[in-house]
């Protein structure tokens, strides 16, 4: 590889980084092909992105991000696991896909500048998503509303069945 396709992948590689909420860092020997393969089409699904990085190049591209935290890691035969959105979706994804395999090992992790190891990994795959985090608030948002529409129907709807039962008491 020459120097100046070295310092366009790095340039490449600082820019996705300087933007990462979360990169979970894993250790892939022994994978097939078909096995990568699957598990890219879960993280495009996902909106994550799977990128297997040459460590020297990482580094040097780490430097100046959030990613640095994890930097002293990029050793060995390593792929990187990037989302942009959703800081549980990498996560999630990948311990998913790895439950009962061998071959993959989740090393580290960075979520919001943060440095995580596999087992906090593990606790944020556990975690309900940003989709989900957002329905539960809507709900929550909504819940007091509904009940202040009850509550001021309720006197209306006693007040009608009262009637009701005056009127189907003087005709019977």
């Amino acid at each position: 590889m020459l120097k100046s396709e070295k310092e366009e992948m790095i340039k490449d590689l600082h820019e996705k980084f300087a933007r990462t909420k979360t990169a979970v860092l894993v250790e892939s020997s022994k994978v097939n092909v078909e096995t990568v393969t699957k598990l890219r089409r879960k993280f495009r699904e996902g909106k994550v992105e799977y990128k297997v990085i040459k460590n020297t190049l990482a580094r040097r591209a780490a430097q100046g991000t959030t990613v640095s935290v994890i930097s002293d890691d990029f050793t060995g035969p390593v792929a990187l696991c990037i989302s942009y959105d959703d800081e549980v979706a990498p996560a999630k994804i990948l311990m998913d896909f790895i439950k009962d395999m061998e071959t993959i090992k989740v090393r580290s992790a960075v979520v919001a500048g943060n440095k995580v190891d596999a087992n906090g990994v593990k606790a944020l795959a556990k975690l309900p998503g940003l989709n989900e985090l957002r329905g539960q608030l809507l709900g929550m948002l909504n819940q007091p509303a509904g009940k202040l529409v009850r509550t001021i129907a309720a006197p209306a709807s006693s007040l009608a069945r009262v009637i009701q039962a005056h009127a189907d008491k003087s005709q019977g």
